[in-house]
């Protein structure tokens, strides 16, 4: 690989205009591929293993039309006067008339008769081209618009509406990139340099984006699918591009010519970010084992983003490099006003945590374990019309619902019975004295009477820790042949399964990328501890989510007006993702690290300097990859919000606490042990090489006898070990 790497930078920054134009027709290709056969993103929820399916395909067995989406319309007077049952009859002739409407319920008037609550159902699931975005929201806003206009307050709720108000706005994505620009350029010191990685990034993510829309066209593909794919391709391209740029400017610097310093970055710093990416894309695999088939479009269209990245980072760096030439150097650097040498900070801070490495790793393990201690206390539930912004209409008639006929009102659960093994008036009367149960409504038997349905209201609201036991009771005790079932109860049993799942993505992923880990660094302790650490910041920042949603601690200052259960999405997704980028930066260190060992056999001062030569750029990936996901913490919907503030909290406790205190100073405490690996082991794993030293490479970029100090079975023997 070595050789290739080299000779791919070589070639690339000889003839940059080749690599550029067939980067081009590749985007143009990609485009024209994507509009001719692409597809649109389309969500399934339906989920087999979920006990609230079974009443969802009975409902589309037997009721004409049913098991399609709903809308729920409130209108109230803010004045307090009783409704005109004039404008109601209107209302009711309007939403009648909207496409796969199939059935409009009769208004339910609140108590004192300021507020009347109307239920509209499809005949098509809210996935359904008609009604996904715009499509089935904006002829709910003409319907109700005549109202707003004769001064009543008319708000939109339930699934439908709720699902197109928590559409990305796109704002989030564009301030993180200007602000992952504006660090560049601090970075770099070169606006030319700045540009290179957002630049290349950002036509890694063109292709990747075709790729999805073609991917779309052969599966269904979550519509939260290319905002996670975005996110993270976005992250991991700067981050990939920047350590290539890096490299190459640091063997500009030392007076290497173009090529060949193109050349020498992609054999050193290139292989680290293949091999880093890989462990992105092992962790994205652990999403299909989450249980959901949304969860794996999440990795299907994420991995594709990363690898168009990863294409753009290997191929576009090294031929824009070459095009630049030394206009990559800082200013100072080109016009000769060079400063005297000095030791780097990462050097003088890995010294000092060296010199004291049991009270600083005891430091940062109490620090983080504090901050993970709030995920023992998490609780988890998907996104209701409770956790919307109160800007949103969705929001507004939940509380609207909430105040005027109760919490339960907004997520009432569907009662289908089985007509030949249960009696549906008994089962109303049974659950009419069930505690928890609001209101029961009057079953209705379908025209083959096969089934009957009825609708309940609970007194707790959707996302109340008691709704959910409350369905799990129900099912205990009601007799063999009723169902319970609806949007509420799915979300029960979506969180359930979701937190049973976990552990078994967690196992996957952790063993797979230990095991890579293994292969490339000849050591068992150092990717037993890399996953540790690893861990530890993914805990600490679920604990922090934790702190701020559910506890409302500082959840004004991310728009959030009130406490809000983490969602049910976050805890598998944003592991599978923030372990593949935790690795990331364990493989460009440990690289580093272990390149120096091999070369000097020096365990504490290797620590030493591979931390002072990577700690920078490190330091300025992790920082954009922040400002890049905060970016995406901005946007109105709470799940994109919790998962880019997740993720950004857990960047920042991995490249601060874990990459500058915990790394040295067990390294340093562990000494040789680092790279202890049993000779068996040894004998059975592949050998994949990390980074090696730019000093050791060939100008003509062959491996010719790179390390003559190589044993007869690959593994190098530094003097005197």
């Amino acid at each position: 690989m070595n050789r290739i790497l080299h000779r791919l930078g070589h070639g690339a920054a000889a003839r940059p205009w080749r690599t550029i134009a067939v980067w081009v027709a590749v985007v143009v290709a990609a485009f024209g591929l994507a509009g001719a056969f692409g597809g649109t993103t389309h969500d399934d929820y339906d989920i087999p293993d979920a006990r609230a399916q079974v009443g969802i395909e009975q409902l589309r067995a037997h009721v004409p039309d049913g098991g399609g989406s709903t809308a729920q319309v409130v209108v109230h007077d803010p004045s307090g006067a009783t409704l005109d049952a004039a404008d109601l009859r209107g209302l009711l002739e309007r939403l009648h008339g909207i496409d796969h409407a199939s059935y409009v319920t009769e208004p339910r008037i609140s108590e004192d008769g300021d507020t009347a609550l109307v239920t509209v159902s499809y005949d098509v699931p809210m996935t359904d081209p008609d009604l996904v975005g715009k499509n089935g929201y904006d002829p709910l806003v003409d319907a109700i618009q005549p109202l707003r206009d004769a001064g009543l307050q008319a708000e939109l709720g339930g699934e439908l509406p709720g699902g197109t108000e928590s559409q990305m706005s796109g704002t989030g994505e564009l301030a993180g990139v200007i602000a992952a620009l504006v660090l560049l350029v601090v970075a770099f010191g070169s606006v030319v340099a700045a540009g290179l990685p957002l630049a290349i990034a950002l036509m890694g993510l063109a292709v990747g984006s075709a790729g999805i829309t073609l991917l779309a066209a052969t599966m269904d593909v979550s519509t939260a699918a290319p905002t996670v794919a975005t996110m993270v391709g976005l992250g991991v391209g700067i981050d990939y591009a920047l350590l290539l740029v890096t490299r190459h400017v640091e063997f500009l610097g030392q007076g290497l010519d173009k090529r060949e310093a193109a050349g020498r970055a992609m054999a050193t710093a290139g292989r680290s970010v293949v091999f880093a990416s890989a462990t992105v894309l092992i962790s994205l695999l652990g999403l299909r084992l989450g249980g959901l088939p949304v969860y794996a479009t999440f990795g299907y269209a994420t991995a594709i983003a990363v690898v168009a990245v990863l294409a753009a980072a290997i191929t576009l760096v090294p031929a824009l490099c070459g095009l630049a030439g030394h206009r990559l150097l800082p200013r100072r650097t080109r016009t000769g006003r060079t400063r005297a040498a000095r030791t780097p900070l990462t050097a003088r801070w890995a010294a000092r945590v060296a010199r004291r490495p049991v009270a600083a790793a005891l430091a940062a393990l109490t620090f983080l374990l504090l901050l993970a201690a709030p995920t023992l206390g998490m609780r988890t539930w998907p996104q209701d019309g409770s956790s919307n912004s109160t800007e949103t209409s969705v929001r507004r008639a939940y509380d609207l619902i909430d105040a005027e006929y109760g919490a339960g009102a907004n997520g009432p659960f569907t009662i289908v019975v089985d007509t030949t093994r249960a009696d549906a008036s008994a089962v109303a009367h049974q659950l009419a004295g069930h505690e928890g149960i609001a209101e029961v409504g009057t079953p209705v038997t379908t025209p083959d009477g096969a089934i009957s349905v009825f609708d309940v209201d609970p007194t707790t609201g959707p996302a109340d820790e008691r709704t959910s036991e409350l369905v799990d009771q129900l099912r205990a005790d009601l007799p063999d042949g009723v169902e319970v079932t609806g949007t509420t109860p799915l979300f029960a049993d979506i969180s359930g399964m979701l937190s049973g799942r976990l552990w078994l993505v967690v196992g996957f992923v952790v063993a797979v990328s230990v095991l890579l880990l293994a292969m490339m660094f000849r050591s068992l302790v150092v990717p037993v501890k890399a996953a540790a650490m690893n861990l530890l910041s993914i805990g600490a920042s679920y604990g922090v989510l934790t702190a701020v949603f559910q506890w409302g601690w500082g959840g004004s200052v991310l728009g959030i007006d009130h406490a809000v259960a983490v969602s049910s999405w976050i805890p598998i997704l944003n592991f599978a993702i923030l372990f593949g980028l935790s690795m990331d930066y364990e493989v460009f260190l440990l690289s580093r690290i272990r390149e120096d060992w091999l070369r000097t056999g020096d365990a504490r001062g290797s620590v030493e300097r591979g931390l002072a030569s990577t700690g920078r750029v490190i330091s300025s990936a992790a920082a954009i990859m922040v400002v890049v996901f905060l970016g995406f913490s901005t946007e109105a919907d709470t799940v994109v919000k919790q998962l880019g503030f997740g993720m950004a909290v857990a960047i920042v406790l991995d490249a601060t606490i874990v990459r500058m205190v915990l790394v040295p100073a067990t390294m340093t405490l562990l000494g040789r042990w680092n790279w202890w690996l049993p000779a068996w082991l040894d004998r059975l794993l592949p050998t994949i090489e990390a980074e090696r030293h730019e000093t050791d490479l060939p100008a003509d970029g062959s491996d010719g006898d790179i390390w003559d100090d190589f044993d007869t079975t690959g593994r190098h023997t530094p003097a005197g070990v």
